[in-house]
């Protein structure tokens, strides 16, 4: 197994698990078609990516990098980032649905987005 495809698979998985993911194929797979315009690639493709035996192309690298906040270079080459925004990190209790949720929110357009944030705060008793 080449060392280069073995640590992109250990750089993926760290940044899955940062998010609060488990870094298992299953979890990948949805996620990744989820978000990947293109065609739906299989199960047997993410399960290569996270057992270091192959490398992802660079549109669906730039879909990890985005899916799991991580600059593509550094998702595929390692090292640390010195450009770009700050990441946030998930707060304490937060659960990989949670993630998914407010993911799944933030691709809403802004008319559902604005009906969630009403609801959000009604059931919070913000009363907005």
């Amino acid at each position: 197994m080449s060392d280069e495809r073995q640590e992109f698979s250990q750089r993926l998985a760290a940044a899955m698990s940062a998010r609060g993911y488990s870094p298992r194929p299953a979890v990948l797979h949805r996620l990744f078609n989820s978000r990947y315009p293109g065609r739906s690639v299989a199960f047997s493709t993410v399960s290569k990516w996270l057992r270091g035996k192959t490398l992802p192309e660079q549109d669906k690298l730039l879909v990890l990098a985005e899916l799991f906040n991580v600059e593509p270079h550094v998702l595929r080459f390692g090292g640390k980032s010195s450009v770009g925004e700050a990441h946030m990190a998930w707060p304490k209790g937060a659960e990989p649905q949670d993630h998914e949720a407010i993911d799944a929110f933030l691709a809403l357009d802004p008319g559902p987005r604005k009906l969630v944030r009403e609801l959000i705060a009604t059931l919070a008793g913000l009363g907005h």
